[in-house]
C-alpha cells in the first residue's frame, strides 16, 4: 500500500439515545451520536413485529369467495 494516502483512523466514542456507548474506529475526529444501537434496535431487541399475511391465492379466494359460478 501506497504511503500517506489513507485517512487516519481514530478511536471515537459513539453514543446511542438509549444511553449505550459504543467505542468504534472511524475517520470523523469526534464523537457521534446514535438514534439506535444493537441494545435497543427492535430487530435485535426481539420486540419486531411479524406479520402474518396470506399468499395471494388466500387473497384470491377471499376476494372471490361468494361468487357463484353457473355453468
Amino acid at each position: 500500500m501506497k504511503k500517506k494516502i489513507h485517512p487516519m483512523s481514530l478511536d471515537i466514542l459513539a453514543t446511542c439515545s438509549c444511553g449505550n456507548s459504543l467505542k468504534i474506529k472511524s475517520t470523523i475526529k469526534k464523537d457521534i451520536l446514535l438514534d439506535v444501537c444493537n441494545k435497543c434496535h427492535p430487530f435485535y431487541t426481539g420486540t419486531q413485529k411479524k406479520l402474518n399475511i396470506g399468499g395471494r391465492v388466500s387473497k384470491f379466494k377471499k376476494r372471490f369467495d361468494n361468487i357463484v359460478y353457473k355453468k
